[in-house]
């Protein structure tokens, strides 16, 4: 897996207008504009490598999960979470366990010396919920996990390497799970009160905060197929209340930054989400077009809407679930409502976004009559991918450059309009285990190959 992934920050500079960028004309739409726009383009076009430099004030950095690689598994205290029990199940002979990981818990100054060699101005890490609060509830904190996180934060800044620090990286504590997790609307109070405490203890040296990191992932893997732990799977129920309650819970930990920290602290909190770019695998056929553009509304629109639009989600998605349970006979999905003072709290909720990045498809439209509780049947789509385009050792990320510009494409029109940074916070390819690591001209070429198309951006 790829646990370190190049990280660089993009401001758009065109302001557009909101009126026709929210999606609900097919015609106006930010997925239309994108489209027009590269849909002639010729392959060698497309892929022409540019030769230049990125702006200044531009940020490299690389960013890590606290359960890929701090190990340290039950050291000073530290509480489990869902993903422990996952890992040791899951563990094969020959992989990194949760015990040791990539032992970052004792590594903290080989780390930052490996990050200074890499020329890192930004150091993207999460922490540990479970570390710093083992039963999950802010009292008695474990005095050694905040001082493992104060030990790295200072190292960090010794060595002029800007700390961003990630308050949820999937690693839910098991202690708040065992009753009942995201579905549990007691969890969005638990949350407040870690990310206040981290705010408190931290803020006065970190000054970029991720509420979630990929929150689309746990709601999809974890709650949707049951892929991830904990491992349920319910998309048209579980998978929609969890995504309502990580969303309050960004917007109630940012108020509570706003309101209590900015003042002093100065710094910006915003959320990280991940998306894949899509395409019609038709371009002739206008409800493949439909389709592709509903598949990005359904993956990263169902958390940036409510978030940098509205309040609430997009009328795409909306609409999608409420014609699927109207043509099947019983309903398929259930799409929670947020009140007029939750969307009042949620927009505008975030001082960046933060966009993970790793793969494209080929999108159509879902055959009629489809009901199966299914995340591609509730958004009436299937996906596909080009036989051309190159594998790498995971199957669900091809290689296709092309992709991140067009995505960051579509953002800017879409959600921040030339007024809120974006961080590109995940992209990077798995290599297998078995394969030379030393050898790493497939990871270079990928790495040289999509941050060119995010030069090709600012064309």
């Amino acid at each position: 897996s790829c646990s370190l992934t190049e990280e660089l920050t993009l401001e758009t500079g065109q302001r557009q207008d909101p009126e026709t960028t929210t999606g609900s004309s097919q015609m106006s739409s930010a997925y239309q504009r994108v489209w027009k726009t590269f849909a002639n383009q010729s392959r060698a076009a497309r892929d022409f490598f540019l030769p230049d430099v990125f702006p200044e004030g531009f940020l490299w950095g690389v960013s890590t999960g606290a359960f890929n690689v701090e190990g340290g598994w039950a050291e000073d205290g530290r509480g489990a979470s869902i993903w422990d029990q996952f890992g040791h199940r899951n563990a094969t002979k020959g992989q990194a366990t949760p015990e040791v990981a990539s032992n970052s818990y004792y590594k903290v100054d080989s780390d930052v010396a490996l990050l200074r060699g890499l020329g890192a101005q930004v150091y993207k890490f999460s922490i540990s919920w479970s570390r710093i609060f083992p039963s999950g509830h802010a009292h008695s904190p474990s005095l050694r996990g905040v001082a493992y996180y104060n030990q790295l934060i200072d190292r960090l800044l010794d060595s002029n390497i800007q700390p961003m620090a990630t308050l949820f990286h999937w690693d839910l504590p098991q202690a708040l799970q065992d009753h009942g997790g995201w579905l549990n609307e007691s969890v969005v109070d638990a949350f407040l009160d870690y990310a206040n405490f981290c705010f408190s203890t931290f803020g006065d040296r970190v000054k970029l905060w991720v509420t979630f990191h990929e929150p689309w992932v746990m709601s999809y893997a974890g709650y949707g197929t049951g892929q991830h732990p904990p491992g349920i799977s319910d998309p048209g129920l579980a998978s929609f209340k969890v995504t309502h309650m990580v969303l309050k819970a960004h917007a109630r930990a940012w108020h509570r930054y706003n309101s209590h920290h900015r003042p002093q602290q100065q710094g910006q909190v915003g959320i990280v989400l991940n998306s894949d770019w899509a395409e019609p695998l038709s371009p002739d056929r206008p409800e493949d077009l439909r389709a592709s553009e509903r598949f990005l509304h359904f993956m990263l629109g169902w958390f940036a809407h409510p978030i940098f639009v509205n309040g609430d989600y997009p009328a795409v998605l909306k609409a999608q679930i409420q014609e699927v349970n109207k043509r099947c006979p019983s309903a398929v999905a259930q799409l929670p409502e947020f009140s007029e003072a939750e969307k009042q709290l949620l927009k505008g909720s975030a001082d960046f976004l933060g966009l993970s990045h790793y793969t494209s498809h080929l999108i159509s439209k879902a055959p009629q009559g489809t009901c199966s509780p299914s995340y591609d049947a509730i958004g009436g789509f299937s996906q596909h991918v080009d036989p051309e385009w190159p594998q790498t050792s995971s199957p669900w990320i091809r290689v296709v450059p092309w992709g991140i510009r067009r995505l960051l494409r579509f953002v800017s029109l879409e959600y921040t309009r030339g007024e809120v940074p974006i961080y590109l916070a995940g992209n990077g390819m798995p290599t297998g285990e078995s394969e030379d690591l030393l050898d790493d001209s497939l990871r270079v070429n990928y790495f040289n190959q999509y941050i060119n198309e995010v030069l090709k951006g600012k064309l």
